[in-house]
């Protein structure tokens, strides 16, 4: 007998899980399957979770569970230092990185979080394991799919051999580049890749931190003009990661202990006990999907889009795709949206996944080999001179890389076909209370928000009862009267200029125009 389950997610990685929990949010049942029974701690990938991205963890409950699961404390450190080495010279620095600092700024409800990826997924996994909709089966993939007009049938492919048939009304692809469900929709990935190489290493060095100059930073980039890189920290004990850059595969793995060494500036040999963790290697990679899905299977996450990975918006971009899509599935099987909404998936996220590429591949235009300076690795009085120059074309180059909250908190939906006028950005955020967010008022479905008491709101309020849209009122009134979606962004709002007609924008925002 086919077992059934109304989504089944293949990938069990940051994005997968992300979408089972969004779906989860809104009591909508689904299962995931990932071929890996454990999380690989060896290869920590992604380090930088956004402030976006911890403000949707904190709808689902988990965002001080992955503060707690993180090494380094948000508090740590949110600067990034430009080096010779990471025990050499100074040459200058950025503050207030990734949004680091914005611990109970009003700007955002969370603070960015510096965590491998691993850690994040540990915590998403364990979400997931106690969530009464959310189910993780590991050892399993989606070997093969067909689709049809009422559903998906997948064929899943387990340990030893088993398998099984399931079917479901919906199937997410978030199984990272190689996707098989993004071959079997016929989508293909556009773009291109750098050639330049670069060389992962993880590396154990008790003692080391207690040699750096430069303070606690988020990293250090090494700006050595015979081996550029960076290194940062993954815990407050010993371990440590960096990338070498212009390094491949070959030349890594034959002295991947040496290429520490360079990085560091020091005979780590002999004055430091260092030990090779894990290696990994490198190029960056600027693609996107031709199409993001067909009427009932969906790419999300690096299924959909890969970025290189200066600015760390890579699976920050995928945890966006699980919250926008999740909420449209969960409405539709929840039977208050058409299966119509789902159009919009691509046209709302395909185009920020776009900008994203196109920002990480500017911060990638300008990398270490090509901000050192031979003088750098000189005299005192040689290196003195060729700071100034070099610290400018720093700051001018690396500003955007560093400071993202434009693209991080400022994306918008506007003209996509669920917003009404000029709306569609984030709902702006503000502190009620010390720990009190604006955004822990909002509903699961509709939130309206504002000042309850013009004439509008009552409207807004019959017209979601006439047409079966779940809509939460908050009364807010210094804020203008806004429709705010499950996502958190703006549908429609007074600022806008013209008055609404509360049913029309209801209608549009759950895809029924």
């Amino acid at each position: 007998m086919t077992a059934r389950v109304p989504v089944l997610i293949a990938g069990g990685g940051p994005v997968g899980l992300a979408t089972a929990l969004e779906l989860a949010h809104h009591g909508v049942a689904s299962l995931v399957v990932e071929p890996r029974e454990e999380v690989s701690w060896l290869r920590p990938r992604a380090k930088t979770t956004s402030a976006r991205t911890m403000e949707l963890f904190r709808r689902w409950g988990v965002a001080d569970a992955v503060r707690d699961a993180a090494a380094l404390p948000v508090s740590w450190s949110d600067e990034a230092v430009f080096t010779t080495g990471l025990l050499g010279r100074e040459i200058t620095r950025f503050r207030g990185c990734f949004g680091l600092d914005l611990a109970g700024d009003d700007l955002a409800a969370e603070a960015g979080q510096q965590i491998g990826q691993p850690a994040v997924e540990q915590v998403l996994r364990e979400a997931v394991a106690a969530s009464a909709h959310a189910e993780l089966r590991t050892g399993w993939t989606v070997a093969s799919l067909t689709e049809d007009d009422d559903g998906v049938t997948a064929l899943l492919s387990g340990p030893g051999g088993a398998a099984e048939e399931m079917r479901s009304d919906y199937l997410v692809g978030a199984d990272g580049a190689g996707s098989t469900v993004r071959r079997a929709i016929g989508a293909v990935y556009e773009g291109a890749a750098d050639e330049r190489p670069n060389f992962n290493i993880v590396f154990r060095a008790p003692g080391l931190a207690d040699r750096v100059p430069h303070g606690p930073a988020v990293h250090y980039w090494v700006l050595h003009p015979g081996r550029p890189g960076l290194v940062g920290r993954l815990d407050l004990d010993d371990l440590w990661w960096c990338i070498a850059q212009g390094v491949g595969q070959e030349e890594g793995e034959a002295d991947p202990l040496g290429l520490v060494r360079a990085l560091v500036g020091a005979d780590i040999d002999a004055e430091i006990d260092a030990q090779i963790v894990a290696t990994d290697p490198w190029k960056a990679k600027m693609l996107l999907a031709d199409r993001y899905g067909t009427r009932r299977v969906f790419l999300a996450g690096d299924a959909a889009h890969l970025n290189p990975p200066w600015g760390g918006h890579g699976f920050n971009t995928g945890v966006g795709d699980a919250v926008n899509l999740g909420w449209k599935l969960a409405a539709v099987l929840s039977g208050w949206a058409p299966p119509a909404l789902l159009d919009s998936y691509e046209a709302e996220r395909r185009p920020i996944a776009a900008r994203t590429i196109e920002e990480a591949a500017r911060n990638m235009a300008t990398l270490a080999p090509e901000l050192a300076d031979p003088r750098l690795a000189g005299t005192g009085a040689e290196f003195a001179a060729a700071r100034p120059a070099v610290a400018r074309a720093v700051q001018e180059t690396k500003d955007a890389e560093f400071h993202s909250l434009d693209l991080v908190l400022g994306y918008t939906y506007r003209g996509t076909p669920l917003v009404t006028g000029p709306a569609g950005g984030r709902l702006e955020h503000r502190w009620l209370a010390p720990g009190d967010s604006l955004f822990d008022h909002l509903g699961r479905g509709f939130t309206l928000v504002g000042d309850l008491e013009q004439p509008e709101a009552e409207e807004f309020m019959k017209a979601a009862a006439a047409e079966n849209v779940p809509l939460h009122p908050f009364h807010h009134p210094p804020a203008a009267l806004a429709l705010v979606r499950p996502d958190q962004h703006v549908a429609w709002s007074a600022t806008g200029g013209s008055p609404a007609d509360p049913r029309a924008v209801l209608r549009r925002a759950v895809g029924r125009a």
